[in-house]
């Protein structure tokens, strides 16, 4: 019997939250892993898929083929589709504010947190000449988005309500990785709030698809 949805991923950050999400949700997958270096998700075979050529996408074989791109989307789509019990999500009708938190922060790490993260990265570890204006302002923004999210856990377990959902999932492998911006120490409501993500056996799982990152095994 085939599985339901393919999985299209590779080991980014938002590829990860994909497949944590459906490891929590034990929603059978097949992965079939793209070849970034090769530009393997510009191939016409792919962009049918996604035309914006980006990674993570699925299609759903159970609803004719549909497919999905934009990692957001993708947790919306599962939420909607595959969690009916809201195992990580609320229902929107009889939990309408509680879902209406979830987007906020869904959308706050989709158009915040990763966008900024990801030029802190960029200019810490990849530009050809070290830029310091570049990296200042990309690592004090980055910062200012970790200090909303730490005030934001203060009293709480998790980003909204009383269970782990799809708002922890998109923040959480940004904030998992955070390669030489951040000292996990300066926000203590966040450190504990990883240690207690990490804990999940479902999610760890996950973050090891296609392969695990090595700053989790430090």
């Amino acid at each position: 019997m085939s599985k339901p949805i393919t999985l299209y991923t590779a080991a980014t950050l938002n590829g990860y939250s994909i497949s944590i999400a459906l490891e929590e949700l034990r929603v059978p997958y097949d992965l079939k892993v793209i070849a970034l270096k090769e530009k393997e998700q510009k191939s016409e075979w792919f962009l049918k898929i996604n035309p914006n050529g980006r990674i993570p996408a699925i299609v759903d074989h159970k609803n004719n083929d549909f497919p999905v791109s934009e990692s957001s989307a993708i947790l919306l789509y599962l939420a909607q589709h595959y969690d009916p019990d809201n195992k990580l999500s609320y229902d929107p009708v009889k939990e309408a504010n509680l879902h209406s938190e979830v987007l906020q922060w869904i959308f706050f790490a989709h158009g915040g947190l990763g966008p900024m993260q990801g030029e802190a990265n960029h200019f810490l570890l990849w530009t050809p000449e070290k830029i310091p204006y570049g990296i200042k302002r990309y690592q004090d923004e980055t910062k200012r988005l970790y200090s909303v999210i730490e005030k934001r856990l203060e009293g709480r377990e998790w980003l909204v309500g009383s269970h782990y959902s799809m708002a922890d999932i998109k923040a959480y492998p940004w904030i998992a990785q955070k390669v030489g911006i951040i000292e996990h120490s300066e926000f203590p409501n966040i450190q504990v709030w990883m240690s207690r993500i990490k804990a999940r056996p479902e999610t760890w799982k996950g973050h090891g698809v296609p392969e695990r990152p090595y700053y989790l095994e430090q």
